[in-house]
């Protein structure tokens, strides 16, 4: 099942965006490695900023690649960008909010580093991440047909 793929690999240390597009890289054609790295920036709320969260970022991509303008048609932007706010309407009326900030409930002031948490039992109790994922992969599994 493409949720549970997409949290192995959260669990085995990947960031959201990453763990996300990762669990479909055979649907779409892409192997391991280039399915890791191009979400790659996109954990932490793109590099560890805490803007828009990781796991729909890589949702975001995926509906990209199955959906995305191949002109620059403003038709066809707006096909995927309507797919997109569909996507972000949904991911919010589950979470609340589409910022990693405010889904981890840190202060708008505090700053962090770009080096990233450490990985314990404590992190992954005290973070929504797990659920986002789960949630983005099965909204990705619709897309791809593999629901």
């Amino acid at each position: 099942m493409p949720q549970e793929n997409a949290i192995i690999y959260f669990h085995r240390g990947y960031n959201c965006a990453q763990s996300v597009f990762a669990a479909f890289a055979g649907e779409m054609g892409l192997s391991e490695d280039a399915a890791l790295r191009l979400p790659a920036a996109f954990g932490a709320g793109l590099g560890r900023m805490r803007g828009t969260c990781g796991a729909f970022s890589g949702l975001a991509l995926i509906a990209g690649f199955k959906h995305g303008n191949l002109s620059p048609d403003p038709a066809d932007k707006e096909r995927i960008f309507a797919l997109t706010r569909k996507l972000a309407d949904d991911f919010c009326a589950e979470f609340g909010s589409l910022q990693c900030r405010e889904l981890l409930h840190l202060p708008p002031d505090a700053e962090e580093g770009a080096r990233p948490s450490e990985r314990t039992a404590a992190y992954y109790a005290s973070r929504p991440c797990e659920r986002c994922v789960a949630f983005c992969a099965a909204k990705a599994a619709e897309i791809l047909g593999k629901d």
